[in-house]
């Protein structure tokens, strides 16, 4: 009897968080950041989508970038607040037409007064992404858009309790989801809670640690501030003890750093890492973590035509 081969284990993912520039100046900084990055050889870098119709359309610029100009694989975000079917319909039809293989489903913030839109939850979201995935069929090659949701290692601002935020997870598994990445955290043992609850409740989709590696004190508290979070007060006074910029980048690097590396010792399936369209402290970050990608090895052009005109 022939033994069944072992099956290994995936190397350890890697996917980055970037934003449409909102000036000339941010703009400069955001293509010398992706030029920083692409040599690391993501698996995908995420684009917000949020905001103005003139934010909208810098989202797909963006991407247009990212698919024309690079090897990178874009992750675009799709947000269902303030928008009927109709309109998140006409968008999904716009992503895949452009090129765009994946999307980040999520409901978006509600401001206080606006109208929730049609679809209220990222759930009812995935299952509309499926749905006109189907439309598609010719253009996917019979595949399927790579689908992520949000998870919460920390309790959502809006959510009755901890239990409730698993239980959304799991609906959104059910809707379609292939993956989820979490929001920022400040403790391992966030992380860690979260995958034994949501594995214990049935979601068995890859759950991707969301690591921010802040490097300035009001960076620090406006990120709490967005995301509804206590600023861990360790990260907090090294910060702002640090004598100046140089020590501030090291000592968050340093502490992003431990927080991925626990991630990924107690079986994180990859880290994703929030940029805020800066280069530097995500490449600080994984030469400490020493996370393995598969180099690129280039192969010369007379080489990759002698192999295609090959006789079968």
């Amino acid at each position: 009897m022939t033994p069944r081969p072992i099956a290994r284990p995936a190397p350890p993912s890697l996917s980055y968080e970037l934003y449409p520039p909102r000036s000339a100046a941010s703009a400069d900084t955001l293509l010398r950041t992706i030029e920083e990055l692409e040599p690391t050889r993501p698996d995908h870098v995420a684009v917000t989508y949020s905001g103005d119709e003139q934010r909208r359309d810098s989202s797909l610029a963006l991407l247009d970038h990212l698919l024309a100009r690079t090897c990178l694989r874009p992750l675009a975000h799709l947000t269902c607040v303030g928008s009927t079917r109709a309109e998140l319909e006409d968008t999904v039809d716009t992503l895949v037409r452009r090129g765009v293989r994946g999307v980040l489903a999520l409901r978006g913030d509600l401001d206080p007064g606006a109208e929730p839109g049609e679809l209220p939850n990222a759930g009812d979201l995935v299952e509309l992404v499926r749905e006109v995935e189907q439309r598609h069929g010719a253009a996917l090659a019979a595949g399927r858009l790579a689908v992520g949701v949000a998870a919460y290692p920390s309790r959502h601002p809006e959510s009755p309790s901890f239990r409730h935020d698993i239980e959304v997870l799991l609906a959104k598994q059910r809707a379609g989801a292939d993956f989820a990445i979490t929001q920022v955290y400040f403790r391992p043992q966030r992380y860690e809670r979260l995958v034994a609850a949501a594995r214990a409740a049935g979601v068995s989709i890859p759950i991707v640690p969301g690591i921010m590696p802040v490097t300035d004190p009001r960076r620090l508290r406006t990120l709490c501030r967005l995301a509804g979070l206590a600023p861990h007060p360790g990260l907090a006074a090294a910060l702002e003890d640090a004598p100046g910029p140089a020590e501030r980048h090291r000592a968050g690097v340093a502490f992003a750093a431990r927080l991925a590396r626990a991630a990924l010792d107690a079986g994180a399936p990859g880290l994703h890492l929030y940029t805020f369209n800066e280069h530097r402290a995500a490449l600080d970050l994984l030469e400490r973590v020493d996370l393995p990608r598969v180099p690129h090895v280039p192969v010369p052009l007379d080489d990759l035509l002698d192999d295609l005109l090959l006789p079968a």
